[in-house]
This record gives structure tokens, sequence and C-alpha cells, in this order.
């Protein structure tokens, strides 16, 4: 049954969101494939803000592409200016989440980052294993202070405004690829598997460390546990993922990736992994026998993997599963895919150019039998 009023709920108000508390019922209601009226629906592009400045930083050297992104007043205006004026419609939740890329948390133990535009990625450091003796915590190097930085300005900007995040992390195989290079380590996996395992312990082994750290940050000033994905939780919200995956066979997966995903979701309330397209959906039977995983976020990928109506035999076997699962589609899609499958258990994200096509969706959507 669903707990609409747990005693760790809040009041929350955000200026240009209605009706909040109703917004976090039907997302609650979703984990438990449940709808109080409609199924939930998220109107936003990922990194939106950080898009609309890619031309600009394109012509930055890599130097100072990092200084951009190390700039902390810069990257919390963006997102400020961003969401200025903006209606939130649906279950569409203003969130700035401190970003400097997903292999920020191999960074934490060492690792040298390199910044694009939108993104950065990991120099790897293990070039030879006896290098594995060097991969400690530091919580006072530059990346992992930089994060507290960005989080702590945030919180100083966003009473009333927007919610405060916390990053990416990637605990798991997608750190150790960071360290050893997603390559070299397909074939370790094959020649060194003890050395892997070593690897992952030291990737997982404190986690709940750097978790609770920024978790701590954020509840001291009444903010939810949420990021990148934009979901809420009024306990501890969580992303597992492992991109890396779709480079490796299942029984590998079984053997060097289940373990830490066991340990990564153990202590969180709510956990929705990342599927970033099939060659991770092939590894889906690990993933979801692991009961902490409480639903899906599946991401098709593009070329051949669109539409998404080639995916509803898919979609289905999740909704005979009872696996929430957030479902990303395209506006002229939305009809069809209603037609097909029933609303129980699904979270729609869609892109929109206006306030008026949120609304006309929403109505639409609210019909959804």
């Amino acid at each position: 049954m669903i707990q609409q009023k747990q005693q760790t709920w809040w009041t929350v108000e955000i200026d240009g969101m209605e009706d909040f508390d109703m917004s976090m019922k039907r997302i609650y209601a979703w984990y438990e494939n449940e709808i109080i009226d409609r199924p939930p629906v998220r109107f936003i592009a990922h990194n939106a803000f950080l898009e609309a400045a890619k031309e600009d930083i394109s012509q930055l050297s890599p130097t100072e592409k990092k200084a951009w992104w190390f700039d902390v007043e810069t990257q919390v205006d963006l997102f400020i200016k961003s969401i200025e004026g903006q209606k939130f419609h649906g279950e569409t939740f203003p969130v700035y989440f401190p970003n400097l890329g997903p292999d920020v948390y191999a960074a934490f133990y060492g690792a040298e980052l390199e910044f694009g535009e939108v993104t950065s990625w990991s120099i790897p450091l293990v070039r030879e294993w006896d290098d594995v003796e060097t991969l400690k915590l530091d919580m006072d190097n530059e990346y992992f202070r930089k994060l507290e930085e960005l989080t702590e300005f945030a919180l100083e900007q966003s009473p009333g405004k927007f919610l405060v995040g916390y990053t990416d992390l990637h605990p798991g195989l997608d750190c150790v690829a960071a360290w050893r290079d997603p390559q070299q380590l397909c074939f370790d996996m094959i020649d060194n598997p003890g050395k892997v395992k070593e690897l992952a312990e030291l990737a997982i082994a404190d986690f709940e460390i750097v978790y609770d750290h920024f978790d701590k940050m954020l509840k001291a000033h009444n903010q939810l546990s949420v990021s990148w994905m934009g979901i809420p939780s009024f306990e501890r919200m969580h992303i597992p993922s492992c991109d890396f995956s779709t480079l490796i066979s299942p029984a590998f997966f079984r053997e060097f990736g289940l373990p830490i995903l066991r340990r990564e979701v153990q202590t969180m309330t709510h956990n929705i992994f990342h599927v970033d397209g099939k060659g991770v959906a092939r590894h889906l039977e690990a993933i979801l026998s692991v009961p902490q995983v409480h639903a899906l976020q599946w991401v098709q990928g593009v070329g051949d993997d669109l539409p998404i109506m080639q995916w509803v035999p898919f979609l289905k076997e999740l909704q005979s599963r009872g696996v929430p699962t957030i479902v990303d589609l395209n506006q002229k899609e939305l009809d069809a895919f209603m037609a097909e499958l029933k609303p129980p258990g699904l979270f729609l994200w869609m892109a929109t150019d206006s306030e008026e096509e949120e609304l006309e969706i929403l109505n639409r959507v609210a019909k959804w039998v």
C-alpha cells in the first residue's frame, strides 16, 4: 500500500510549481505500480542549461574549460537563469545538481578529469597493477572540494526557487573502467580476474561515506534526496548504473558487477537503475534479482533503436513483472504508446517547446486508462 504521508515528509514550496506535494504523491505511487489520478510525467531536457552554453565553451582551451566548470558562480547562475520565470508542470522538479561529470567518483581517488562542453572523462591512472596502491579516497582533493563549494553556493541561492541535489556517483564497474580504461578492463576480466575484483572492492568500499557526506549537507537544509534524474525522495534516493556492462557478457556481469550492485543499493530507500540501451538490458535478469532495485530508467538509444514503439513488448514484459519504468517519448508517439500499454508503473519523459504543449499532454495522459 502507498504510504502518502510518512513521518519523513515535510512541506516544500517552489516558485512556479503549484502542487509539489501531489507530484511527490504520484511518484511514491509509481514506485508501488499504483496511480492516484494519472501516471507521472516529466518535461525537461537533461543538462539543458549546459547545452545552451555549449557553443561558447567549445572555443575554450582545455585549461579554460576546466576553469569554466570550476567557476562556482557561473555554474549555479547558469542554472538559475535557465529556470527564471518558468512554470513547472507535472513531475518536473527544478533541480540543480553539482556536476563535474560521470567519472568524478573515480577522481576522488586521484584520477584526472578532462573537460568538454557538456561532460568530462577520466584519464586512466592504473597503468600497472602496482598503481592500485595509490588509490585512496581523498575528500580534500580539488574535485571533492569543488563539489562541496558548488553544493554550498547552490544551497544559499535555492530557498523557494529550486531543489539542490547531489552529484552523479558511479562506485561500480564504471569507476573501475575509469581507473583502468574500458578496453583494458575487458582483457583484465579474462587475464587478471582477481585484480579486477580487488579494484571493484576499492570502488565500492567508501561509497557510503561519500554518499552520506553529501546527503547530510542537503538534509541539513531540508533538501530532498535527488540527483541528475530529477526524481526526489524524502528519504535516500540513488541511481545505480553500469554503462560499462554493455561491453561484457551476462556471466561476467554476474561475477564482477552484481556483487557491487548489491552493496551499492542496500541502504537506499529508492533505487532507480539507469539502463543505458540494449547492451545493458541484457543484464536485466541479474539486475532485477536485487530486491533493492525498485525501478528502472529505460534509455532505448538513438538511430535504429528509435522509435519507442519497437520496445513495447519489452516494456509490457517489465510491467508484467511489476517493475516501475521511466520511458522517454517523442510527443508524436504518445497516442500510439498509450493505445498499446496500460499506465501503471510507467513514468513518461517528454521534451516540449511550450507551456501550452505541456498542459495539453497532461490532459491527454489524465484520460489514459
